[in-house]
């Protein structure tokens, strides 16, 4: 499949960097005509887990260079949320006849996306990659995670097998019949892991050792799920099972618990949020699609959360410069209500 990655951050460079190495052809589109230039100049470097490689890369350009003649059967949408928000129109019309665009977002970006461009040309998209990008061109994969592509509507389809099979010769690429699902489960840990990392400046192995960083995690944890139940979802699988053992409207305490925590912990207890390098870069976060949006829908369900809404308020109060990320912030918000 002809396929442009647009976006060469973190997932971005790691996915073009994966899929060049093993003689995957794929074009790249960069925010400016120094980012393209400066990408040429220097190739794709991966390190880290799924072994080192280094790439040449000659198809890169700004967006705005691409045009309709390129007809791409493939669209993958690496940018951070808004930006595919933005940027989704145009893209949809660099797409060959029965073209796919797969959006790699969290939050509802695909949803966003499906309904503003119609849900034939929009396959919705996950990552459970965790990468750091050092700089332009060089990254690091820093665990052995998959994608997860699905159809928006629910079940299986031709389409989502052809995405699998064209990326998964590089790639651990799976395919879902419950997406929503799916996204869910990793919208609820990212309002409990990537957010609160931001918040205090710390990965999560550092800060669920003190007693308000575990229980911030937990409340921040049991009040998405609550919204997500409520809204009909049945969460899947994705690292960890999503509804946590003996869980009943909350998690209790429990060795089995404990296990269950053990395994987010493997998962997501050394990464460095990605929010955390969006503040230290001086970028826009995604707080308004990630706990954000669980505030928004809570809201129109009935279902309370306050502490999520604390979180997306201190994230906004950091990226404005009036507040930095520490551990000082976490009794302030476990005592919202």
């Amino acid at each position: 499949m002809k396929t442009l990655i647009v976006g060469v951050g973190a997932l971005g460079g790691i996915l073009a960097g994966r899929l060049s190495g093993a003689g995957y052809a794929v074009w790249l589109a960069t925010r400016d005509a120094e980012s393209a230039a400066k990408l040429q100049a220097c190739g794709v470097q991966v390190t880290g887990v799924g072994g080192a490689l280094s790439v040449a890369v000659s198809a890169v350009l700004p967006l705005e260079q691409y045009s309709e003649t390129d007809a791409f059967e493939l669209i993958v949408l690496a940018t951070k949320a808004q930006a595919a928000i933005d940027c989704a129109p145009r893209l949809s019309r660099l797409l060959a006849a029965g073209g796919t665009l797969l959006p790699i977002q969290n939050g509802g970006v695909s949803q966003i996306l499906a309904r503003e461009l119609g849900s034939e040309c929009v396959l919705g998209g996950l990552s459970n990659l965790g990468g750091t990008m050092t700089a332009l061109g060089s990254y690091e994969q820093r665990n052995a995670g998959h994608l997860l592509i699905g159809e928006l509507a629910g079940g299986l389809s031709e389409r989502a097998e052809r995405v699998r099979a064209a990326l998964g010769r590089a790639l651990d690429v799976r395919v879902t019949p419950n997406l929503r699902g799916a996204a869910w489960s990793k919208l609820i840990l990212n309002c409990s892991t990537t957010t609160i990392g931001a918040v205090v400046g710390a990965t999560m192995r550092e800060y669920i050792t003190s007693r308000e960083g575990r229980e911030l995690f937990t409340r921040a944890y049991d009040e998405a799920l609550s919204v997500a139940l409520a809204s009909g979802v049945h969460p899947e699988r994705m690292l960890v099972e999503p509804v946590p053992p003996g869980w009943s409207g909350g998690s209790v305490p429990s060795a089995a618990y404990d296990a269950w925590l053990g395994e987010v912990l493997a998962a997501y207890g050394e990464l460095k949020a990605s929010m955390l390098q969006d503040i230290e870069r001086r970028r826009p976060t995604e707080i308004d699609f990630i706990n954000g949006y669980v505030v928004d829908l809570g809201r129109q369900l009935a279902v309370s959360t306050p502490v999520n809404a604390a979180i997306v308020e201190t994230i906004q109060a950091i990226s404005r410069g009036v507040a930095v990320p520490s551990p000082s912030h976490l009794a302030r918000i476990l005592g919202a209500r």
